[in-house]
């Protein structure tokens, strides 16, 4: 079905409870200042990009994370539907990656058009040569979600299998937002137990501990690959926090380190700095920022070679493409990889329309309302999709073009989600606006040969924005952390 023939226009929410611009002035600035203090002493904190430094030195340039000052409500059954699909997203996720040949065929064209994405193929093509096979397979994913207005249906935004974030803050929003209810929640009508409970930092910790048990080297570190500036560091050493609840080690590299402290020993052993390395946890190398020269490329294809697990593996990383993902709505294509019919059927009801753009009806479909469409490259991260006349514009210069550019993009139908009053904050300010909101799931699926040792929904994240921005990171600066509340 095209997105002309599903049309829906977005509603702001009429509930007068959760109508947060109701609220009395005062009230909001009492509930603004406790969260700010509670944020402060229990670390919902990002960095500060007004302050030199606080990218790199933990400690150095604090701020509360951007966050909405009361949950957003979501309904009980929907909640329930996205949270059935993680463990089978999971199962998806694991089985497409032992198809090399379903992953090369199909980005076969996106390879020509995007760099970025060929290298990704070429470690992968360079793993298959020398028969690498990853025998212990850890994913931490997130599979992001909207509620159409019109349909009512919940629909995926993306699947991530790499640096899927905000399992530590998020945790924390979830706690403060019951807090703030258990304080609050009689005045303004709404009951904290309706939140429900996140344990993603502790299910995230735990995966990794138990893949770090899984092979078997009790003097073995988890290594952190992160990005040399990250402002979103605390959410990162939540996970890595890893000593004083399991007793392991855990060490924080940029993939330029690894290049120069990395070797592999005679045993396969990722050694880094004298230290064995057991499990690799990438909250870095999802975009081609993160490889400004060769060496990072090196680190990547080491890791690759070693016998450490990784989170993800390469074959996982490409999974969690665009293109991959607008592949497996094709029909018949999830067949290909699972037998169950009730298990394929929730996942095909959670697709949106997606399409490629050697889609020629398609095209001129977005060209004429490109209002309903938005136009995806293969890239990760907040601000770079592309909306609205842009859509149109971005189309018309890749026909004129006549190459192959086109295949690094794909089209996906615009969800019109419900608008909601909300209450913002960022640096210390609350905003009231209209805003609209994005669900996201967290899996956590861990197989060692033929056993599955975990598959499991692993808490989530709620980002809300407000309603006339088309982006939706956090990091990036367009969204805020939330909570859920069901109703």
């Amino acid at each position: 079905m095209s997105p002309t023939q599903t049309l829906s226009r977005s509603t702001v929410q009429d509930s007068p409870l959760f109508d947060y611009h109701r609220l009395d002035h005062q009230l909001l600035h009492t509930i603004a200042y406790d969260t700010l203090v509670w944020s402060s002493l229990h670390g919902l904190l990002v960095g500060d990009k007004s302050v030199q430094r606080s990218g790199s030195v933990p400690g150095v340039g604090m701020v509360h994370a951007p966050l909405a000052l009361l949950p957003t409500p979501f309904p009980e059954n929907k909640w329930r539907e996205a949270i059935e699909l993680a463990p089978i997203f999971n199962e998806l996720v694991d089985r497409v990656s032992l198809d090399a040949t379903f992953l090369h065929q199909s980005l076969s064209r996106t390879r020509k058009a995007d760099e970025f994405t060929s290298r990704l193929l070429d470690i992968h093509s360079k793993m298959l040569k020398i028969d690498k096979r990853e025998e212990i397979r850890l994913g931490l994913h997130r599979s992001d979600y909207m509620l159409d207005e019109k349909t009512r249906s919940l629909l995926q935004i993306e699947l991530n299998t790499i640096a899927s974030s905000f399992a530590g803050l998020g945790n924390l929003v979830t706690k403060l937002h019951r807090y703030i209810l258990s304080q609050y929640g009689k005045l303004i009508g709404l009951d904290s137990k309706r939140i429900p409970a996140n344990n993603a930092i502790d299910q995230f910790a735990g995966a990794l501990a138990k893949a770090w048990s899984e092979y078997n080297n009790p003097r073995a570190v988890i290594m952190i690959v992160v990005q040399a500036e990250e402002r979103n560091m605390y959410d990162q050493h939540f996970v890595s926090a890893l000593y004083n609840t399991h007793n392991i080690t855990t060490i924080r590299k940029t993939l330029t380190e690894v290049d120069q402290e990395g070797e592999i020993l005679p045993d396969g052993t990722l050694s880094v700095d004298g230290q064995a390395v057991s499990v690799i946890y990438f909250r870095a190398g999802y975009t081609p920022v993160d490889y400004p020269s060769e060496s990072e490329w090196r680190a990547r294809i080491l890791v690759e070679q070693s016998s450490a697990v990784k989170c993800p593996s390469i074959s996982y990383h490409l999974v969690g493409t665009k293109k991959i993902q607008q592949e497996l709505a094709k029909p018949g294509a999830l067949e290909r990889f699972l037998e169950n019919k009730d298990d394929i059927a929730k996942l095909r009801k959670s697709f949106a329309g997606l399409w490629s753009l050697d889609d020629s009806n398609i095209v001129t479909e977005a060209i004429e309302r490109p209002e309903l469409f938005v136009m995806k490259p293969q890239r990760e991260g907040g601000g770079n999709n592309i909306y609205g006349d842009e859509v149109r514009e971005t189309l018309l210069k890749l026909q004129k073009a006549d190459s192959q550019e086109d295949a690094a993009y794909i089209l996906m139908q615009r969800i019109f989600p419900t608008i909601s009053a909300a209450a913002l904050m960022r640096n210390g300010c609350v905003h009231k606006d209209h805003a609209i909101s994005e669900l996201g799931i967290y899996g956590t699926y861990l197989r060692n040969k033929d056993k599955v040792i975990m598959n499991k929904q692993s808490g989530y994240l709620m980002r809300t924005k407000i309603s006339s921005s088309d982006e939706g990171g956090v990091a990036a600066g367009f969204a805020v952390l939330d909570s859920v509340y069901l109703r």
